[in-house]
């Protein structure tokens, strides 16, 4: 059995995502800072006969990131999938008028050292598998920069850029690398938002290994 390893994982999208790859048989590792949150929605999957256990890490530290990896391949089995969706935090979100070079530090730890780290972490065992898959999940201001969210416009600009190329490389080692825009954010009364239809999207790119981009919806709905 492999590894489907969602980090930012919650009650949301990723339970939704959890469920769909453990009914295909994927033992799931729920990573998150809050570790009575993994535990619980864990005990939850458990009850509904979904192999999966909760492990603690902060994106912007490299190290827990690093551990949390290796201990969910150890104790669950190797990692094929690996969902990076980690809600970002408020203050990463300022007008660009009022951000200085001190507040791009956490949204730079957060959506490029963090995935960077993802990818090293997991691409030697997603090679001995012979594939795999890495979903970065991301707003629109990954491409479409908002002022208002000066932060995340330049973090998940970077990261965007960082998996296209990783994308671009490993293509020919069978690990697909994709992202998933949400325009709007989750939910919100948009079907195509909702967590159980981002959860089929996101089971398709892992499946269907197509464009390096997916959209949830046109940005302009």
């Amino acid at each position: 059995m492999t590894t489907l390893a969602i980090i930012g994982a919650g009650p949301g999208l990723g339970a939704a995502v959890a469920r769909r790859f453990g009914q295909e048989g994927f033992s799931v590792a729920l990573i998150a800072r809050n570790r009575t949150r993994v535990d619980e929605l864990a005990a939850t999957l458990t009850a509904e006969g979904i192999t999966a256990a909760g492990f603690t890490a902060n994106v912007r530290d490299q190290d827990s990131l690093r551990t949390a990896l290796e201990q969910a391949s150890e104790q669950l089995g190797p990692i094929e999938v690996v969902q990076y969706s980690p809600l970002p935090a408020k203050e990463f979100m300022r007008p660009v008028l009022e951000t200085v070079a001190a507040d791009l530090v956490g949204p730079v730890e957060f959506s490029i050292y963090g995935p960077v780290t993802v990818a090293h972490q997991v691409i030697p065992g997603m090679r001995t598998l012979g594939g795999g898959t890495i979903v970065f999940i991301n707003g629109a201001s990954a491409v479409r920069p908002g002022a208002r969210v000066t932060g995340t416009s330049i973090a998940f600009a970077g990261e965007s850029a960082y998996a296209q190329l990783l994308h671009d490389a490993l293509a020919p080692e069978g690990i697909h690398v994709g992202q998933l825009i949400i325009p709007r954010g989750i939910g919100g009364g948009e079907p195509s938002h909702e967590p159980t239809v981002l959860a089929d999207t996101i089971w398709r790119i892992h499946t269907e290994r197509g464009d390096f981009r997916t959209y949830a919806a046109d940005l302009d709905n």
